[in-house]
């Protein structure tokens, strides 16, 4: 078994009559950095509780680094590191004692570890007196990251850890995952934007506490297979609704400041989208072939998963 892997097996989890998640397989190689891909209610947060031993499967096993998550889970608790979602630090104790504390947790020392932390812990250390409460959410979310890593966790854990920080943080933040990765740390990360996917070696596609896709970004956008068009008029609000009308159309969804387009059959003329969309009234037409993203896999693989349960519903 590869020990510095993380498997889950058949993984399922509901809370009463809701399911979080429904038989979750994927195995995540040492040294990977990792993303889970999907919005709030994906089943993101549950996954990562489980795996950090704080919730047990309803079915399925799930291993960290070769230990069983549920029989070896104060084996797990040494070598694991988890940021959560929401900001969880002592908001009374200040940026060194956070640390000071989290550290001896594990009987270590900030000394002992900081060449891990130190291109981390350098942006907040001098304001190291200052209260965790006080920080802002780009500062907490480096020291949180700290903590996280005090003891050289051999997997690390990240909930949504960009959520909520500006555009020059999140960067920062990718770009601190990437040395930590090339020191042979297995990172997990939970993240609810498409365009953080393209920063990680593999990802899986959530949605409803069902994994759609696992690959690298790249062959998940390669594996598309449907041309897409970006599409623009005077009625966005009707643009959808006109849109679908077309005959043999695979998808319309919003896209920023366009709408995006795709039809089933390969021969398609994108001419026919404007004579459509004339007849219905439209004007100031514009119609672009566009390439595809993570964010149109995702809408596309979402849509025949929908397509996919309904028609299991109804047998």
């Amino acid at each position: 078994m590869n020990k510095g892997a993380v498997i889950l097996q058949d993984i399922t989890k509901s809370y009463k009559t809701v399911k979080a998640l429904t038989e979750i397989n994927v195995s995540i190689e040492k040294g990977e950095l990792f993303g889970f891909i999907g919005p709030d209610g994906a089943g993101k947060t549950t996954l990562f509780r489980i795996l950090t031993t704080l919730l047990n499967p309803d079915t399925g096993t799930a291993t960290v680094a070769g230990f069983n998550t549920i029989t070896d889970y104060k084996a797990i608790r040494k070598i694991v590191g988890y940021m959560p979602g929401r900001f969880s630090l002592y908001q009374d104790l200040t940026v060194e004692e956070n640390l000071k504390f989290f550290a001896s947790i594990y009987k270590s020392t900030i000394e002992e570890n900081y060449h891990l932390i130190s291109d981390i812990y350098r942006h907040i250390e001098p304001f190291k007196h200052r209260k965790a409460a006080q920080l802002s959410g780009g500062m907490k979310q480096k020291l949180a990251l700290s903590c996280a890593l005090i003891h050289k966790p051999e997997v690390l854990f990240l909930d949504e850890p960009t959520t909520g920080v500006d555009a020059v943080s999140r960067m920062e933040f990718w770009e601190m995952l990437k040395k930590l990765r090339s020191q042979g740390i297995t990172i997990l990360v939970s993240t609810p934007y498409m365009d953080e996917a393209a920063l990680c070696d593999r990802v899986a596609l959530m949605q409803n506490g069902h994994l759609m896709a696992i690959d690298t970004p790249d062959a998940i956008i390669k594996a598309f297979g449907l041309t897409i068009y970006a599409v623009k008029s005077n009625k966005m609000f009707q643009l959808l609704t006109d849109l679908q009308s077309i005959q043999e159309t695979e998808a319309v969804y919003r896209f920023g400041d366009v709408v995006h387009y795709l039809n089933k059959s390969s021969s398609f003329d994108p001419a026919k989208i404007s004579q459509h969309l004339i007849k219905a009234a439209h004007t100031e037409i514009i119609v672009k072939q566009t390439v595809p993203t993570i964010e149109d896999s995702f809408m596309l693989n979402m849509r025949k998963s929908d397509s996919f349960n309904t028609q299991g519903n109804d047998n």
